[in-house]
């Protein structure tokens, strides 16, 4: 009973190592038969959403665009906590690739930093990834240098100054440590040999090799901060490399988002114990999998608002009319009132329903149920669509 006792206390410590703390470290290792088939299917469904896009004209596709990079800056974002104002970061994206919508509107340092780590990474996945480039992106996230009110090290690898790197859950003094990275010391030497391993080719499937790379990155935790959303910029690379296009039509990270709790507990699980990462691998091509059915609904969405423009092109809307449908038509959360309008186009109470006036005389808006004070206006389309 004794000699039972003893093994299982050995594997119980051989579970709990990091995967860095393996000898054979960073040889991972998964099981093909049980990848192939979901590989299989989820290139299909890439293939299958790639031929959907080239069916639709330039002005449609450059939409789509602009809404998948939108919902992916947000999404990234939002997974570590950071919400970011969705009219800016949309705004940012369209002046960045010179798409002409309606309605933009000035973005804060922190959003034009988002956006240009996205930009680089999915414009340019054909350039190999770089240790500079990746402390560019890193700085991008921060540009005044803290996180939060704490002042951080940007642009560079970690330096252990402040103690262990660790992932931490949990009310002070109840904290629970779910992921403890190597020692400062070894991150140059350790990004060195994933940044080699990353800029090579090899037989490797593209797409898994986003979700190595997305692991390995994470694992080794470089940066003081942003270290998950460097690692979601550098995946979308990968995948844009997989799909040999910078047209980005759906979005990873809403997924993620969507499966936070998931996404967190098979990160961990694959962090520790032995360096076998099927479990993750599959996690991970489910989630692409997931992510790219609901394109479907990014797709709807961009013919909706093409279909709504063009029916009314012979109306004169100012820019606040504009800047207000368009975000009526990507999903205006609550309801819309006169004071609301005024608040968000920076106008008097009086011009803001003069505006809504006129929308409502072209049947463009309609009002709500609910009268008097509070009064609020829809799109006259929602029922249709």
């Amino acid at each position: 009973m004794r000699r039972i006792g003893v093994i299982f206390a050995a594997y119980l410590a051989e579970i709990n190592v990091y995967t860095y703390q393996q000898p054979t470290w960073p040889a991972f290792t998964w099981q093909h038969e049980r990848l192939e088939p979901l590989l299989g299917a989820v290139r299909h469904q890439q293939g299958r959403v790639l031929g959907h896009m080239e069916g639709l004209g330039f002005s449609l596709q450059a939409e789509a665009l602009l809404q998948t990079l939108t919902l992916e800056a947000l999404k990234s974002s939002e997974i570590e906590g950071e919400l970011l104002p969705n009219e800016q970061v949309r705004s940012s994206l369209a002046r960045r690739l010179g798409i002409d919508v309606a309605g933009l509107v000035p973005a804060e340092r922190r959003v034009e930093g988002v956006v240009d780590m996205l930009l680089d990474a999915t414009q340019g996945f054909a350039q190999p990834l770089t240790a500079e480039r990746l402390g560019a992106w890193q700085a991008a996230l921060f540009p005044t240098g803290r996180s939060g009110l704490q002042r951080i090290q940007v642009g560079a690898w970690r330096t252990g100054a402040k103690g262990p790197m660790q992932v931490v859950s949990g009310a002070l003094g109840r904290e629970q440590v779910h992921f403890e990275a190597p020692e400062a010391a070894h991150v140059a030497a350790e990004m060195t040999q994933f940044l080699t391993w990353f800029n090579t080719d090899t037989p490797l499937d593209a797409v898994l090799k986003a979700g190595i790379a997305h692991l390995w990155f994470v694992t080794i935790h470089p940066f003081e901060d942003g270290n998950g959303r460097v690692a979601r910029a550098l995946t979308e690379l990968q995948l844009a490399r997989a799909d040999a296009s910078a047209q980005r039509f759906y979005s990873l990270s809403a997924q993620m988002r969507l499966e936070r709790n998931a996404y967190y507990a098979h990160l961990e699980a694959a962090q520790k114990g032995a360096l076998d990462i099927t479990a993750w691998l599959a996690w991970f091509v489910a989630c692409l999998s997931r992510a790219l059915q609901a394109t479907e609904q990014t797709l709807a969405q961009v013919l909706t608002k093409a279909r709504f423009w063009e029916q009314h092109a012979t109306f004169a809307f100012n820019a606040r009319q504009q800047r207000l449908l368009n975000q009526l038509l990507d999903g205006f959360e609550g309801k819309l009132t006169s004071s609301k309008w005024a608040t968000i186009a920076k106008c008097s109470q009086d011009t803001a329903t003069r505006d809504i006036q006129a929308l409502l005389d072209q049947a463009i808006l309609v009002k709500e149920a609910a009268g008097g004070r509070s009064t609020s206006y829809r799109l006259a389309e929602t029922r249709e669509r």
